[in-house]
């Protein structure tokens, strides 16, 4: 049975409170378990393929991208994919995109995209939209890789298409900004007016009232309530506190510089921006201190919350594009994989106490359904939307409490190991374009599986309205 309220069963949740270091120390019992070496190909269903990830620099909204629109970003992402690939245009048999926040003019965003980055106006583009895990949803759309008692069919799997590219796109320095409700339906009686009499009128009725706008909020429609503060409720409900959250996200930051001066960011692409240099990095990496950190007030909850600007994700512009293909066509055309798609969830739960437990409810099902056990998984790519979603995400995999009580569970999964965890930092320093994030963790996974010299790689991320998806991914042989 889900837990519909943390506030009325803290008496309860007091029982799973474990600290950071508790997911740390988990590491050598899960490591000592048996690794499984096996391939998890299924007789009968394609292999689908990663054949290349890219994306733009994510940089913060406001900031050198501001004067773009969403499909110069996504084309930007899509050229540069066909660039660094070589990948012939006429050859791509569908596009699929994700986004968030979409630009009126470009509601298809995926068929401007492609149109403006010279694909054949013969290729099908569809836009997808499912919050933070948009690309997600527009690869899987593409691969739809069959699972057992699964009946939906994808294009690839299907055998409709061989190479399908997908991405995502989020763009939040120029958000659709809204006059109010009566200021609009003022503004469409006006056009309809048929006499001058009948729109002076309605000239005359418009009040000051009316010329307040409407801005955008990172708010859930059902519960009204922020992103952010909902983050905040979770952290306490789970016990994690400020200084818990301010260490992750300082972690985040190095961790993303380190791989940033090693060269290891190898999926982005530089992108000339009109009348301005070539981008080339991401801008919102930024290690600083502790002491600085511990500075801030909170954001959201005041003024006793924790969780602040420095331990949460900030708003990014940016777009993503993956090339995936049938293993059969990828080696006919000459092509090197990096990575197989192999099976995925999405999940759905209380989006109003637990909006953002995506990744402990879809980690323990994409493992069953593969075959897996945590032990298996050699490189973790989760989602950071707020060092304290994160931390709680641990802190609740790591409970058999609350996998038996909150998830009808007999035990818990347990917490990835710190060791094998965005180890080149994640959305809370590298950015989190909303759209585009999917894209970054697949192929992240798949670089850091042939570095590092792993088998099995496991992403996983949360969404706004309760849902949550995660993905095994298979390293191609050497």
């Amino acid at each position: 049975m889900l837990l519909k309220s943390f506030r009325s069963n803290l008496v309860n949740f007091r029982a799973y409170q474990f600290g950071a270091e508790r997911c740390i120390s988990a590491t050598a019992s899960v490591q000592a378990q048996a690794k499984s070496k096996k391939t998890l190909a299924k007789p009968g269903v394609k292999n689908v393929v990663l054949v290349e990830g890219v994306r733009t620099p994510f940089l913060q909204s406001g900031t050198t991208y501001a004067d773009l629109m969403p499909h110069d970003l996504a084309r930007a992402a899509l050229q540069g994919l066909l660039h660094r690939t070589g990948f012939p245009k006429e050859a791509v048999d569908y596009i699929v995109y994700g986004t968030v926040i979409q630009e009126v003019k470009t509601s298809n965003v995926a068929r401007e995209a492609a149109l403006g980055a010279g694909f054949s106006d013969r290729t099908p583009a569809h836009t997808v939209t499912m919050a933070c895990i948009s690309s997600n949803q527009a690869m899987t759309t593409g691969t739809n890789i069959l699972s057992a008692g699964e009946i939906s069919v994808g294009l690839i799997a299907a055998g409709q298409c061989d190479a399908v590219v997908a991405g995502g796109v989020e763009f939040m320095s120029d958000v659709p900004i809204r006059h109010s409700r009566k200021m609009r339906k003022t503004m469409l009686s006006l056009n309809k007016a048929k006499t001058l009499g009948a729109r002076l009128s309605l000239l005359g009725s418009i009040r000051l009232a009316h010329l307040s706008p409407e801005l955008p909020a990172v708010a859930e429609f059902s519960t009204a309530e922020t992103m952010g503060h909902s983050a905040d409720r979770l952290a306490a409900a789970f016990g994690v506190s400020r200084q818990e959250q301010d260490e992750f996200a300082l972690r985040s930051h190095t961790l993303a510089k380190k791989a940033q001066d090693e060269g290891l960011l190898s999926d982005i692409v530089g992108f000339k921006v009109p009348g301005k240099d070539i981008v080339s990095k991401d801008n919102g990496i930024r290690p600083s201190t502790m002491e600085q950190m511990a500075k801030l007030k909170p954001a959201f909850v005041k003024p006793h919350g924790t969780v602040t600007a420095a331990n949460s994700s900030y708003l990014t512009d940016g777009a993503s594009a993956v090339l995936i293909m049938s293993e059969e066509k990828a080696l006919a055309m000459g092509y090197k994989p990096k990575a197989y798609l192999r099976d995925f969830v999405y999940v759905s739960q209380d989006p109003k106490d637990q909006l953002l437990l995506g990744p402990t409810y879809a980690t323990p099902k994409v493992l069953e359904r593969s075959g897996l056990t945590l032990a298996d998984i050699d490189v973790f790519e989760f989602h950071e939307a707020f060092a304290g979603q994160i931390l709680a995400n641990l802190k609740a995999m790591e409970s058999d409490w609350f996998a038996q009580n909150c998830m009808g569970r007999k035990a818990k999964v347990g917490a990835p190991p710190l060791d094998k965890f965005n180890m080149w930092g994640g959305s809370l320093s590298l950015g989190h374009p909303f759209a585009a994030t999917g894209c970054r963790l697949v192929t992240t996974v798949a670089h850091r599986l042939k570095k590092e010299g792993g088998q099995y790689g496991l992403v996983a991320a949360c969404a706004a309205g309760g849902q949550g998806h995660a993905m095994v991914i298979e390293a191609y042989p050497q």
